[in-house]
């Protein structure tokens, strides 16, 4: 199945993980698919918390997700997954929007596996590294 349009679901709070964010999306763009990034599109940072109403930040992102065609959820942050993230996942998940999840941290969480139980069976696929998950959106075209 071809999946143009992408929400990009991680954390967003740290200069690091705000610039991983942007540098994925830029390469899966680059790709040709449209990628929907809370942080750039839903205006989601600190300044516009302060300043938007909390409401419409939520409207805008689960709209975002209603509109998509594939979600990638970034599942790094060492034992278990952002709470946010968690639940974009899950929302897919209810919508029938397939998740694919992007996990480069090596952490686990010992004999549970990589990432909890609940998030890691809602994925149609769990890659370890930018380079996989650009390969299987580029298998999923053909």
């Amino acid at each position: 199945m071809n999946y143009e349009k992408i929400y990009l679901a991680g954390p967003l709070f740290s200069e690091a993980e705000k610039s991983f964010n942007e540098q994925l999306t830029q390469r899966i763009e680059s790709k040709g698919y449209e990628v929907f990034l809370p942080q750039r599109d839903s205006t989601d940072t600190k300044n516009m918390r302060e300043k938007q109403d909390s409401a419409d930040l939520f409207r805008k992102n689960s709209e975002a997700i209603d509109r998509a065609d594939l979600v990638i959820a970034i599942l790094d942050g060492g034992s278990d997954v952002d709470s946010g993230t968690a639940w974009e996942v899950g929302y897919a998940y209810a919508k029938n929007i397939p998740v694919m999840g992007l996990r480069t941290d090596f952490r686990t969480l010992g004999v549970e596996g990589p990432v909890n139980l609940m998030i890691e069976k809602t994925l149609i696929k769990l890659v370890y590294s930018t380079d996989k998950l650009l390969t299987e959106l580029e298998n999923m075209k053909r």
